[in-house]
């Protein structure tokens, strides 16, 4: 066979790649019939290795195109399966999702080794992880609980995990000569090593030493193992520096030593098989696989742990001890007792030494071996197609009819009557500018000539509507009267959004060149803005506007600042169970977490993103009912704690919520929110709560909302301009969901999350 690997590899300093590198090597070396190995190496932040002739390739993080370099030249190899080490944090994208591209288009078996199964994980960590075992033939675990989280909390058939503990590697030395070599002859030696973090509990055991040293005063505790990356690029050695602070309060620089190294597996086993007694003091229990205590039981460590998961499922049968979180009084008496007790310490390590004897890489490296022909033996299954959310065929043809019905030489018309123009009522800058948005997004995507024509139409009008302070005017009467001085804020922000969208968009150099000019002018009124409907429609022009012209400090910078409003309204008024920016589901709700969506995207702001995820959940959880979308209705609208209001639903509220599970979608690669979109688009085609369609087969425009009386049969530009945008975000998605996910999240590559 030949095989391809896919993780971290040395010399990358990475236990994943530890693993990798001893999986292939006992494979090739020890595994029947595999004759060759091929390995994809994982680069973290752009740093280049000088990896062994094994790596065929490697893959930068957070470069998507790499990641179908890597899959082309695999699937173009002559390899027979692939084996994929999955780790949170080592791939790129919000979660690790730009993996997934590449494992969808395998052309052979997959195998993968989970190394991390959280108990709660985010949404996105889920759906990746789902995505992931659904890819996979077999999925390779270490533990018993592994399996049952998977089976429990990620729906995964039993019968295709399989559980290969993880390997040690097949080295043994002399107990005495490795004392005699460090110079610890005279000393008790307690060991912990791997990747220095917060999480890994090292001060339990410097706090448990006092009364341990009073009674062994020859007890000697070495730290063996760097600063994890992350933690060095976050935080510094802000850890390390406090273990020595404490070191020297309890005045056991005589007893504690931190060795800041990265050693290669033949001298770790040298202090394992030096030690006394191995310590894995972690703070949580949420690990499901351990290697550094596979090694210090490979190695016939007694180990002495914390009760996590992988612990606790090892150490039975008095292969160990326990004691719980951060408990150093319990640590000191577990370790005063094993020291006075010679005979039950020797016979845990006898213990431990017997099951080290099966774990060994030669025999683990057989078994994955083994599974790999039982894979390869199996009849070849046809690849599941894709499953499509969204279904084109139940769309109307895209039509422009009613459109240039309500449009004259002025702008658009703002009502109608049924479906005819109302000109008593005249034209506003909102509608002008959702006009302007509408007719650039059909250009971008259809070319229709009518929408060209129309452009300079709409731009016209918010030229001719702003004031000299870059301000706007809402309203024109037909006969080109100024009805009002100052418009709203919301139409403001609208108009921002039309023109920032255009920038980014511009079918010409004029209407670029226009379009800059009144979106400048209004620059200085960014900052005057207090609406949050205003601010949020105001922030989703300016990232359009910003991902063509990503060197604009000064706009990223007031992009920030207003998304910071957002976030800051979200941490006033949030409970445990309402989680908004407001005491009240108002109007054109989804525009909110939206706005923070497209922010959270250009800035690569963690924090941003929580709260847009986290608010879209919450719209998510009182408008989603039975597979169809109940929009908050505008009659008295959702007051916290009071009864939300039905009717009056508006096509805005729909639109608002198909953009925002497509920016979602965009970021995230998550099919799950295609489904949503489609979900809140079909409100437009009869799926709602009054089963009836608001979409006019025969004008082609669409109705204003409905009552508890039926149908709003007038068809306004508002209304059917929701539905235009609604219908050609759709088709984009739809278009999107056949292409690779690469292409989408690329701006959120960088985003702080909380679960690194």
């Amino acid at each position: 066979m030949k095989l391809a690997y896919i993780g971290t590899y040395p010399p990358r300093e990475c236990g994943i790649g530890t693993f990798t590198q001893n999986l292939a090597h006992s494979m090739l070396k020890n595994g029947k019939g595999v004759k060759e190995i091929m390995v994809f190496a994982m680069n973290d932040h752009n740093q280049d290795y000088h990896y062994p002739p094994e790596v065929k390739l490697s893959i930068n993080q957070e470069q998507q195109t790499d990641y179908l370099e890597a899959v082309n030249y695999i699937n173009l190899s002559g390899a027979d399966a692939c084996i994929f080490e999955h780790e949170f944090g080592i791939y790129g994208g919000l979660g690790g999702v730009y993996i997934l591209p590449l494992l969808h288009r395998l052309n052979i078996p997959l195998i993968t080794t989970l190394h991390t199964i959280l108990e709660t994980p985010s949404y996105n960590e889920r759906a990746i992880l789902k995505e992931i075992c659904k890819m996979s033939d077999k999925i390779v675990v270490m533990s018993r609980k592994a399996i049952h989280f998977l089976v429990e909390l990620y729906d995964v058939p039993e019968e295709k995990i399989v559980l290969i503990e993880h390997g040690v590697p097949d080295i043994h030395y002399d107990k005495e000569e490795s004392r005699t070599e460090f110079k610890l002859n005279e000393k008790k030696l307690l060991l912990t090593f791997g990747f220095i973090g917060r999480n890994k509990g090292i001060e339990t055991v410097i706090k448990a030493l006092p009364q341990i040293i009073e009674k062994h005063p020859e007890v000697l505790y070495i730290v063996l193992g760097k600063t994890h990356p992350n933690v060095l690029r976050h935080s510094g050695e802000e850890y390390r520096n406090y273990l020595q602070v404490l070191i020297k309060s309890l005045k056991l620089n005589e007893h504690v030593l931190l060795l800041n190294e990265f050693i290669d597996e033949n001298e770790l086993f040298k202090y394992l098989s030096a030690c006394d007694i191995y310590i894995t003091p972690y703070l949580s229990e949420a690990q499901i696989t351990s290697g550094t205590l596979s090694y210090a039981m490979g190695a016939g460590c007694a180990v002495v742990s914390t009760p996590y998961w992988h612990a606790a499922e090892l150490l039975v049968e008095n292969k160990g001890r326990l004691f719980d979180f951060n408990d150093s009084d319990g640590l000191s008496e577990v370790l005063n007792e094993l020291l006075e007790n010679p005979e039950n310490l020797h016979e845990i390590q006898e213990n431990a030494t017997e099951y080290g004897q099966d774990i060994t890489w030669p025999k683990i490296g057989q078994k994955y071996t083994d599974l790999i022909t039982q894979v390869l033996s199996r009849p070849k299954e046809p690849l599941p197609k894709k499953e499509n959310v969204i279904d084109p065929l139940l769309l109307p043809p895209f039509s422009l009819v009613h459109i240039k019905r309500l449009t004259d030489d002025t702008g658009i018309i703002q009502h109608a009557k049924f479906g005819i123009p109302n000109l008593k009522e005249g034209y506003c800058l909102d509608d002008n500018a959702r006009a302007l948005l509408m007719v650039c997004m059909t250009y971008k995507q259809k070319k229709d000539p009518l929408a060209l024509e129309f452009m300079p139409v709409y731009l016209s009008y918010i030229h001719y509507m702003q004031n000299k302070d870059g301000t706007f005017r809402n309203f024109l009467s037909f006969n080109r009267n100024f009805l009002d001085e100052k418009g709203s804020e919301d139409s403001f922000g609208r108009t921002i959004w039309a023109l920032g969208y255009l920038l980014a968009n511009a079918p010409n150099d004029a209407y670029y060149q226009t379009g800059k000019l009144v979106f400048f002018d209004a620059v200085p009124y960014f900052d005057s803005i207090k609406s949050i409907r205003g601010i949020a429609n105001t922030m989703i022009g300016i990232s359009h506007y910003l991902r063509t012209n990503a060197s604009d400090d000064a706009m990223k910078g007031t992009l920030h600042k207003l998304a910071n409003i957002l976030v800051s309204h979200y941490d006033q008024n949030h409970t445990e169970d309402w989680k908004w920016f407001e005491s009240l589901l108002a109007y054109d709700n989804g525009i909110l977490p939206l706005a923070l969506l497209h922010a959270a995207e250009v800035l690569e702001d963690g924090d941003i993103s929580k709260v847009a995820f986290d608010t879209m959940d919450f719209l998510t959880e009182h408008t989603m009912k039975d597979d169809y979308l109940s929009i908050i209705g505008n009659k008295d609208w959702y007051v916290r704690e009071k009864e939300r209001s039905m009717f009056a639903q508006q096509p805005i509220d729909a639109e608002a919520m198909v953009l925002m599970y497509h920016q979602a979608y965009v970021l995230t690669g998550d099919r799950d929110f295609l489904k949503k979109l489609f979900t809140s688009f079909m409100w437009f085609l009869g799926e709602n709560d009054m089963r009836m369609s608001l979409y006019d087969f025969e004008t082609k425009g669409c109705c204003d909302g409905f009552e508890n009386y039926g149908v709003n049969r007038n068809q306004g530009a508002e209304s059917s301009l929701a539905y235009l945008i609604s219908h050609l975000t759709v088709l984009q998605a739809y278009e999107e969901s056949f292409q690779s996910k690469e292409n989408k999240g690329s701006n959120t590559k960088k985003l702080v999350t909380n679960t690194l």
